[in-house]
Parts: structure tokens; sequence; C-alpha cells
């Protein structure tokens, strides 16, 4: 029987999708709400020899480790659960970010529930699943003469769009300032931009931020 832990930050969300797994034959064998739980659940449950196939990632949970940060400390692990992310973002900084993380699927939220279903056990087998959405943006990324950014230049602006400064950018991915700068020049070399505030309204216009 393949087995799985839910991490998402709302209960309901939990609720639902535990009921529908429950119902496919799939053994949900426990919850958590953030990043961080979701590790500690794994490290109780290897306490007892049980190891899950596969771990239901959130994207967004808030404060703390997100979905991709998690993802990663995940993957790391020996002998680590596939991660399947469900989410509701289908940005490409939000899908490049998951897929070299480490997650064998991306999913968004509104799939039919057959589908997920069948994500779960393709993803236990070793498999990887993309939404037809998900999988049409990848190639379109592939195909497009867009510019491409790393999934650390995406992180940098995307806290550039959030409004941070460089110090804080830094703090927050445990960089230094000169480093955060020389992501921000190569951003506005990709880009095409002259300033930050150019290079955020140009990668939205991309699909590369929310």
């Amino acid at each position: 029987m393949t087995s799985v832990i839910l991490t998402d930050d709302h209960p309901v969300v939990r609720a639902g999708l535990r009921a529908l797994l429950d119902a496919s034959g799939i053994d949900v064998l426990d919850e958590a709400g953030s990043g961080e739980e979701a590790l500690r659940v794994l490290d109780r449950l290897a306490e007892q020899g049980v190891r899950p196939d596969v771990v239901l990632m959130d994207l967004q949970m808030g404060s703390g480790l997100d979905g991709v940060a998690a993802t990663r400390a995940i993957r790391a692990r020996d002998d680590a659960p596939r991660v399947l992310i469900l989410t509701t973002y289908d940005t490409d900084a939000d899908i490049v970010r998951g897929v070299e993380a480490g997650a064998s699927g991306y999913l968004l939220k509104d799939a039919p529930p057959a589908d997920l279903v069948e994500a779960v056990h393709r993803a236990s087998r070793g498999e990887t699943v993309l939404a037809p959405a998900i999988a049409a943006r990848l190639v379109n990324r592939l195909s497009s003469p867009a510019p491409t950014l790393t999934a650390r230049e995406l992180d940098v602006l995307d806290a550039v769009a959030g409004g941070a400064t460089n110090k804080e950018i830094a703090k927050h991915l445990f960089v230094s300032e000169a480093t955060v700068k020389t992501h921000l020049v190569h951003i506005n070399e990709k880009l095409g931009a002259t300033s930050r505030t150019e290079a955020v309204a140009l990668a939205r216009r991309a699909g590369l931020l929310r």
C-alpha cells in the first residue's frame, strides 16, 4: 500500500486530502502544518522504522520553511521519500524552484481527484508527475527565447518584488550583500533591465514572478 504524509497549513485542505486518499486505499501516515513539522514527522517515523513513499507538499505555508526549502531538506536525507508538490501557484519561478529542489512532481490544487490519486501512485514508483498546465509551461520555457533566470536569481528577484533591501535579502538567503548585488547585475543583464523596478516588471510580464 502506498503511504503518504500530508503537508499543508490549512487543516480543512488536509482533511479533504485525507478523506480522498483514505477512500482510494492510500495510507496517510501523518499530517504536518509546516515544513518544519514535516521534517519532525519524518524523524519520528524514522525512529519507528517507518518511511513514507510520498510527501504531499504545499508550496506556501506562512513563516518558516516553505515547500521548496522543505522539499530540498527532505530530498537531502538518506533513503528520502518522494515529494509531490500540490499548490495553487503555477509561475515559472515556483515551478523551477520546486523541480530544482528535487520534487518528483508538481500538481495544482484544482486537479481532478482521480488525477491526484494516480499522481501519488506514480510518484511512489519514482515517476515524474506534472500537471498538464505545468508541463506546457516547462515546454514553453525551454522552447521560448525568453530569458531564463536561475532558481537563486528568482529567489533574489522575488525578494526585491516584495520590497526587501539587499541587506535583508542577504540575511534571508544566507549570502553576502556582494553576492546579492552580483545576482542583481546578472538579472538585469538577462532581462535587459536598468533598475530593480524595471527588472521586477519585466519578470512579471514574462511570467517569472507571481
